[in-house]
Protein backbone atom coordinates (compact mmCIF):
# COMPACT_ATOMS: atom_id res chain seq x y z
CA UNK A 1 0.00 0.00 0.00
CA UNK A 2 1.71 2.90 -1.50
CA UNK A 3 -0.87 5.92 -1.91
CA UNK A 4 -2.99 7.26 0.84
CA UNK A 5 -6.19 5.36 1.78
CA UNK A 6 -8.98 7.23 3.40
CA UNK A 7 -11.01 5.01 6.15
CA UNK A 8 -14.46 5.03 6.52
CA UNK A 9 -16.36 4.66 9.79
CA UNK A 10 -17.24 1.19 9.12
CA UNK A 11 -13.53 0.45 9.37
CA UNK A 12 -13.15 1.92 12.90
CA UNK A 13 -15.91 0.50 14.24
CA UNK A 14 -15.07 -3.19 12.87
CA UNK A 15 -11.59 -2.30 14.64
CA UNK A 16 -13.24 -0.95 18.04
CA UNK A 17 -16.37 -3.97 18.39
CA UNK A 18 -14.42 -7.14 19.36
CA UNK A 19 -17.61 -8.99 18.99
CA UNK A 20 -17.34 -8.51 15.46
CA UNK A 21 -14.81 -11.87 14.70
CA UNK A 22 -12.85 -12.24 11.34
CA UNK A 23 -14.14 -8.65 10.53
CA UNK A 24 -12.70 -7.20 13.83
CA UNK A 25 -9.36 -9.08 13.10
CA UNK A 26 -9.64 -7.62 9.51
CA UNK A 27 -10.45 -4.22 10.42
CA UNK A 28 -7.34 -3.94 13.26
CA UNK A 29 -5.01 -5.11 10.83
CA UNK A 30 -5.47 -2.74 7.83
CA UNK A 31 -5.34 -0.10 10.44
CA UNK A 32 -2.09 -1.65 11.73
CA UNK A 33 -0.88 -1.73 8.52
CA UNK A 34 -2.44 1.85 7.40
CA UNK A 35 -0.28 3.30 10.58
CA UNK A 36 2.47 1.98 9.95
CA UNK A 37 2.87 3.18 6.72
CA UNK A 38 1.66 7.25 7.40
CA UNK A 39 -0.85 6.87 5.06
CA UNK A 40 -4.10 6.89 6.86
CA UNK A 41 -6.81 9.55 6.06
CA UNK A 42 -10.05 10.35 7.79
CA UNK A 43 -12.55 13.13 7.48
CA UNK A 44 -14.24 14.85 10.96
CA UNK A 45 -17.23 13.86 9.14
CA UNK A 46 -15.90 10.19 10.33
CA UNK A 47 -14.72 11.19 13.48
CA UNK A 48 -18.16 12.73 14.34
CA UNK A 49 -19.91 9.10 12.71
CA UNK A 50 -17.47 7.13 14.92
CA UNK A 51 -17.73 8.91 18.34
CA UNK A 52 -21.66 8.63 17.88
CA UNK A 53 -21.68 4.95 17.18
CA UNK A 54 -18.92 3.95 19.97
CA UNK A 55 -21.36 5.84 22.52
CA UNK A 56 -24.70 4.93 21.05
CA UNK A 57 -24.75 2.15 19.53
CA UNK A 58 -21.35 -0.19 20.75
CA UNK A 59 -21.44 -3.31 22.48
CA UNK A 60 -18.37 -2.83 23.86
CA UNK A 61 -18.52 0.45 25.34
CA UNK A 62 -15.74 2.60 26.49
CA UNK A 63 -15.60 5.95 28.92
CA UNK A 64 -15.41 9.26 27.59
CA UNK A 65 -11.54 8.89 28.24
CA UNK A 66 -11.07 6.38 26.39
CA UNK A 67 -12.55 7.60 23.34
CA UNK A 68 -10.61 10.65 23.85
CA UNK A 69 -8.07 8.81 23.73
CA UNK A 70 -8.56 6.88 20.65
CA UNK A 71 -9.88 10.62 18.74
CA UNK A 72 -6.47 12.26 19.89
CA UNK A 73 -4.89 8.81 18.00
CA UNK A 74 -6.92 9.40 14.89
CA UNK A 75 -6.38 12.82 14.49
CA UNK A 76 -2.31 11.89 14.35
CA UNK A 77 -3.77 11.04 10.49
CA UNK A 78 -4.30 13.42 7.79
CA UNK A 79 -7.63 14.94 8.52
CA UNK A 80 -9.87 16.81 6.40
CA UNK A 81 -12.69 19.29 7.05
CA UNK A 82 -15.35 19.41 5.79
CA UNK A 83 -15.93 22.94 4.26
CA UNK A 84 -19.09 24.58 2.95
CA UNK A 85 -18.29 24.12 -0.70
CA UNK A 86 -17.84 20.28 -0.21
CA UNK A 87 -21.64 20.20 -0.37
CA UNK A 88 -21.80 21.54 -3.25
CA UNK A 89 -19.71 18.97 -4.53
CA UNK A 90 -20.86 16.08 -2.93
CA UNK A 91 -24.04 16.82 -4.74
CA UNK A 92 -22.50 16.58 -7.57
CA UNK A 93 -21.08 13.36 -6.70
CA UNK A 94 -24.04 12.36 -5.60
CA UNK A 95 -25.92 13.01 -8.98
CA UNK A 96 -23.54 11.62 -10.95
CA UNK A 97 -22.88 8.36 -9.35
CA UNK A 98 -26.80 7.80 -7.69
CA UNK A 99 -25.10 7.58 -3.99
CA UNK A 100 -26.17 8.51 -0.58
CA UNK A 101 -25.23 12.10 0.52
CA UNK A 102 -22.79 11.13 3.22
CA UNK A 103 -21.16 8.57 1.26
CA UNK A 104 -20.63 11.40 -1.94
CA UNK A 105 -19.22 13.68 1.18
CA UNK A 106 -16.58 10.66 1.55
CA UNK A 107 -15.61 10.74 -1.97
CA UNK A 108 -15.52 14.00 -1.94
CA UNK A 109 -13.14 14.41 1.61
CA UNK A 110 -10.93 11.60 -0.25
CA UNK A 111 -10.34 13.42 -3.20
CA UNK A 112 -9.30 16.61 -1.22
CA UNK A 113 -6.79 14.53 0.39
CA UNK A 114 -5.64 12.69 -3.00
CA UNK A 115 -6.16 9.31 -1.20
CA UNK A 116 -6.70 6.72 -4.01
CA UNK A 117 -8.14 4.20 -1.84
CA UNK A 118 -11.31 4.39 0.11
CA UNK A 119 -11.94 1.53 2.30
CA UNK A 120 -15.11 1.08 3.08
CA UNK A 121 -18.19 -1.90 3.42
CA UNK A 122 -21.02 0.54 2.74
CA UNK A 123 -19.72 1.41 -1.09
CA UNK A 124 -19.63 -1.06 -4.15
CA UNK A 125 -16.58 -2.92 -3.88
CA UNK A 126 -14.06 -2.08 -6.84
CA UNK A 127 -16.02 1.02 -8.04
CA UNK A 128 -13.82 3.68 -8.91
CA UNK A 129 -15.41 7.41 -8.43
CA UNK A 130 -13.47 9.91 -10.35
CA UNK A 131 -9.90 9.16 -8.98
CA UNK A 132 -10.95 7.37 -5.68
CA UNK A 133 -11.44 3.34 -5.99
CA UNK A 134 -13.46 1.52 -3.07
CA UNK A 135 -12.07 -1.66 -1.66
CA UNK A 136 -14.03 -3.23 0.79
CA UNK A 137 -11.07 -5.16 2.84
CA UNK A 138 -13.55 -7.74 3.97
CA UNK A 139 -13.42 -8.97 0.41
CA UNK A 140 -9.83 -10.02 0.58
Amino acid sequence: MSAKCFIDTNILIYAHETATGEKHRRARELLEQVWQEGKGVISTQVLQEFCVSVIRKSKSPVSFAELSSAVRDLLKWEVVTNQAAGVLRALVIQERFAISFWDALLIHSAEIAEATILYSEDLSDGQVYGGVRVVNPFNL
